[in-house]
């Protein structure tokens, strides 16, 4: 589930963006859309706890994200929050099961192979487990992708423009992908896009049934300075990966 009430985050030297309330219930889909450069990445932040809100509320995961802070904070978002960014962020000198294992690693737990192959396996390329990044098409690795960022079974998924570089057929599969995986786990499904065709890809019969909610943002395009910082691509990658873990090198 996420809430937020008067929503409001200011980049330094900015003007602040003001964000509608929401309330998502757990399971459901809530499709955040609006043009590039609108503020999408920096709601995205804000739900993971990884930039705090200049004023507002904001609840996520039933918890109230204005009682974390730091290594509390990256403890909370390995176990509730699963990420799937626009450029997919997987290490070219790994194998797909060690890309996958890295999220145990961060989390400094032992790597569980069998949850690795179940996961794999889920979504369709578990033969595709001792491949490296160069040897997987488009569509395989957003699969690897996506199935790094289910690992731990969180329960809100906030995907960042997943069928942008996709054509219109894999566009749908990919859509349909995060809808079924996120109906599996029970897990509130975020959707930032600025692609028209997402909305059409989510069957109008069925959208009463997975409690799809829309949220756009309108406002005046952000400055190259506001999009620059904080760099919000890297921060939720690199959210995967304590920076106290990152310290040393993945064994």
């Amino acid at each position: 589930m996420i809430r937020t009430r008067q929503l409001q985050y200011a980049y330094p030297g900015g003007s602040a963006l003001t964000f509608p309330d929401v309330d998502v219930p757990q399971g459901a889909v809530l499709l955040l859309s609006g043009p590039s450069g609108c503020g999408k990445s920096t709601w995205l932040a804000l739900v993971a706890a990884l930039v705090a809100p200049t004023a507002g509320e904001l609840t996520v995961a039933e918890q109230p994200l204005s009682a974390l802070k730091n290594i509390a904070a990256d403890a909370w978002r390995a176990g509730a929050i699963g990420f799937l960014p626009q450029k997919l962020h997987l290490s070219a000198a790994l194998t797909v099961q060690q890309n996958l294992g890295l999220v145990f690693w961060a989390g400094g737990q032992p790597e569980d192979a069998e949850r690795i192959h179940a996961t794999l396996q889920a979504l369709g390329v578990d033969d595709l487990a001792q491949r490296k990044p160069s040897q997987l098409s488009g569509g395989q690795a957003q699969r690897v992708a996506l199935a790094r960022a289910v690992l731990r079974r969180p329960l809100v998924i906030l995907a960042d423009e997943p069928t942008a570089s996709l054509d219109d057929e894999a566009a749908g599969d990919a859509v349909n992908l995060l809808l079924s995986t996120a109906r599996q786990l029970d897990a509130t499904l975020v959707i930032a896009t600025h692609d028209a065709r997402v909305a059409a890809c989510i069957d109008l019969r069925n959208r009463g049934q997975i409690g799809l909610q829309p949220l756009r943002i309108v406002r005046k395009q952000l400055s190259k300075q506001e999009q620059a910082e904080p760099d919000l691509q890297a921060h939720l990658h690199v959210a995967h990966y304590p920076a106290q873990q990152l310290q040393g090198s993945a064994p």
